[in-house]
């Protein structure tokens, strides 16, 4: 544990990571930030080609990389495209790290705001949903409509405010059991749930919709309440300290030994969650644990097809026949090589026409907290995704991703287009209910999904 910020430096990385980059630019047409300037250093070649300066200290570590690195989206598309197979994942929260212990960038409000969110907020569940709680009261009492009016309030403020997401009216542990069981055919698999954290607090539904589908595909559920941040945000944002942290902690708190699987529905989450064994030294306990881990986490999606998902059948044409396209969370499809099962999900939905989205992997802008950090550039991105959606005449856009589920929906909501945007498994549950109008549903406090026509 004590060699961790070694084990995550550019000076201490094996050296074969930054190496195995041979300056091809496949990369090129995939990065987005190097398609909007056309810049090299804005490329995940032109940025490797720094990292490896630092590494083999040609190059002291300036306050421009850090920008740069800050500027990256970390959407992992280079990966994909790579022909070699180079670890950008790895150099790039290596290179996050760095920058977070030269302080290059600090300056009081950075700082406020880093400890506030990431070191203080999202690392305890109990000081989110206490957040989560203030949050919904001042949103219902309609404060959140006053605060532009507000001439006390300094306009970087209001516009952080503005892009406060509405929370949810419960928590997943107030919709979900710790443990439920199939009510209509035998348990086939004892799975674990991970409720995320900001899933939790703005899509419990989501979660809810997912223990429904396993439920009805044979899946015991144990769902412990309370679960907090995985740290996929504080890995990607070079606090790896409290990444390794709250991995211990969530890891503590599920039956590792008596489960199937660990199931994960948030894309971004999933990809961390992957690989926790990547936080610990070679030989502890904790990394023998996060090996087991690593091998029981799967996305849904992937679940789901794995173990032959049971397909809606419904006979009724007076249902509900709405167009349907998908995007491509990036760390679904390039952090986790996860496109076919979300469309083999929602191909299997009867009376839906599924239309495939242009450029459906290319970034939408999220990107966890980049909006808010690198508002230009993510909204070109996020207007540039609403013309593709808009060309598909699709009424359902679907995603994996709360943070890319928020940003298309605001994106959409600002051009006043009638397209839902929803979670591929929330379409599957709804398509459940459908197909099985009589049979009795553990949900509670839960409103039904309005699919358009």
């Amino acid at each position: 544990m004590n060699n961790l910020n070694s084990r995550f430096s550019l000076l201490s990385l094996d050296p074969t990571i930054i190496q195995k980059c041979i300056h091809c630019g496949m990369c090129l047409p995939s990065c987005p930030t190097y398609q909007e300037t056309k810049i090299e250093r804005n490329s995940p070649r032109g940025r490797i080609s720094l990292m490896r300066a630092i590494a083999e200290k040609r190059m002291d570590l300036t306050e421009l990389f850090a920008h740069e690195l800050y500027f990256c989206l970390g959407c992992l598309a280079c990966q994909t495209a790579c022909p070699v197979g180079v670890d950008y994942k790895t150099l790039f929260e290596a290179s996050r790290q760095d920058i977070e212990k030269s302080q290059i960038l600090n300056n009081p409000l950075r700082q406020i705001a880093r400890t506030a969110l990431i070191r203080f907020l999202f690392r305890s569940s109990f000081r989110l949903r206490t957040f989560g709680k203030m949050l919904r009261v001042y949103q219902s009492i309609g404060l959140d409509r006053l605060v532009p009016y507000l001439p006390f309030i300094p306009a970087k403020l209001k516009d952080m405010m503005a892009q406060l997401p509405p929370i949810a009216s419960h928590f997943s542990s107030e919709l979900i059991q710790p443990r439920e069981t199939p009510f209509h055919t035998k348990v086939r698999w004892k799975v674990g749930l991970l409720t995320g954290c900001v899933q939790d607090l703005v899509y419990s539904k989501i979660n809810r919709d997912t223990v429904d589908v396993l439920l009805y595909n044979g899946c015991e559920v144990i769902c412990p309440p309370h679960q907090g941040c995985c740290g996929s945000l504080h890995a990607h944002n070079g606090e790896l300290k409290t990444a390794q942290l709250l991995a211990q902690k969530l890891m503590d708190a599920f039956p590792l030994n008596e489960l199937d699987a660990l199931i994960t529905n948030a894309a971004g989450c999933g990809s961390h969650l992957k690989h926790f064994s990547n936080l610990f030294p070679p030989g502890t306990p904790w990394r023998k644990k996060a090996e087991e881990w690593d091998k029981k986490v799967f996305d849904i999606h992937e679940w789901l097809v794995k173990i032959g998902f049971s397909k809606p059948k419904l006979t009724d044409t007076s249902q509900p026949q709405p167009v349907v396209t998908y995007h491509d969370a990036c760390h679904l499809c390039h952090g986790q090589k996860i496109k076919n099962e979300p469309r083999i999900i929602l191909n299997s939905l009867p009376f839906i026409r599924f239309v495939e989205l242009e450029e459906s992997d290319h970034c939408c802008g999220s990107a966890g907290i980049y909006n808010i950090l690198q508002p230009e550039m993510a909204h070109k991105l996020l207007n540039k995704k609403i013309a593709k959606i808009k060309q598909t005449a699709a009424s359902i856009l679907c995603t994996a991703n709360p943070g890319c589920l928020l940003f298309i929906e605001k994106g959409l909501k600002k051009q006043q287009l009638n397209i839902q945007t929803v979670h591929p498994i929330s379409l599957l549950a709804q398509w459940y209910k459908m197909a099985n109008p009589g049979e009795p549903t553990p949900q509670k406090n839960q409103e039904k999904l309005a699919i358009p026509k």
